[in-house]
């Protein structure tokens, strides 16, 4: 996976907040809009083994900043800064993720796609869907249409869930995330309603769905000019890599010993790993229907 050295970067869609101190999360109520962000919330909470309970009561102040951001107007102004800095790698992510949803929204949903920002945090902080803490991994935001990232993900995902990584699994990952955005433009936030769980359940069909448009994104990313090439098949298998280290069945068996459909939040391994396949296969997004008949 590699940035045109020349391409020009916006920055501007990213914010590197810093990390933040404080030692918890002080009660509160945390304000769930349209019940979306519960289950965003929720199996991400599941997916590390926190008690999700701790954080959906989040709320209360911002913590005193204990490490700044950096300023990633000035760091991340071309390509070839994307190849060198993994915060400049997320920046060029984001740029071409928009970029192609700019044309595919239109194209394919006769619908204007509105940007998302992305804002790279660690410690706890406060979002327009409450307080949000690291624990909780990468998630979207529909109340303040953001995506909030801690680039430590990344490595718990190979510390702890068995991935290889690499570049384009972050790709992948922030690619689902803005999978949401669209959903929450689409409205398809509302067909899961308060269907949470199951391996049938509204939920489990959004991250799939979210699976879906990732790979379709990725298919089409050569286009949006910020890559010198197609993604080869290594980046193909880092991303799909990814998709099965995360699915429900292969996180059950490994924190709990045992695999229970019936709790399913985001899908099994193969579950995931097709549904980014047929998002890149096809390069389609409206072939990304998982809401009818059987995922």
């Amino acid at each position: 996976m590699e940035f045109r050295d020349d391409v020009d970067l916006d920055a501007s869609q990213v914010d590197d907040r810093g990390s933040s101190g404080g030692g918890g999360i002080p009660g509160g109520g945390l304000t769930i809009g349209g019940g979306l962000v519960g289950i965003v919330v929720l199996v991400v909470a599941l997916f590390l083994g926190v008690d999700p309970a701790g954080l959906l009561n989040g709320g209360g102040s911002d913590s005193t900043a204990s490490q700044p951001g950096e300023n990633l107007n000035e760091k991340c102004r071309k390509g070839s800064d994307a190849n060198q800095s993994e915060k400049c790698r997320v920046v060029g992510v984001v740029n071409s993720i928009q970029s192609y949803w700019q044309g595919a929204l239109p194209e394919h949903f006769q619908q204007t796609y509105g940007k998302a920002g992305t804002t790279l945090v660690s410690g706890t902080w406060s979002t327009g869907c409450g307080r949000a803490t690291s624990a909780m991994g990468p998630f979207y935001c529909p109340a303040d249409r953001g995506v909030y990232l801690d680039l430590g993900f990344f490595q718990e995902l190979e510390d702890r869930f068995g991935a290889k990584g690499g570049p384009f699994a972050q790709a992948y990952v922030i690619g689902h995330e803005y999978g949401h955005h669209v959903q929450n433009l689409l409205g398809t936030m509302n067909r899961a309603g308060r269907d949470r769980t199951g391996a049938d359940s509204g939920s489990v069909r959004l991250e799939l769905q979210a699976d879906c448009y990732a790979g379709a994104w990725a298919k089409n990313a050569v286009t949006t000019g910020f890559f010198e090439a197609p993604f080869t098949d290594s980046d193909i298998r880092e991303g799909l890599d990814a998709a099965e280290a995360i699915g429900d069945d292969r996180i059950q068996e490994r924190t709990q010993g045992r695999v229970d459909p019936e709790s399913w939040t985001h899908g099994s391994s193969r579950q995931r790993v097709h549904w980014f396949t047929t998002g890149y296969t096809t390069g389609s997004p409206a072939r990304c229907d998982t809401f009818t008949g059987a995922v």
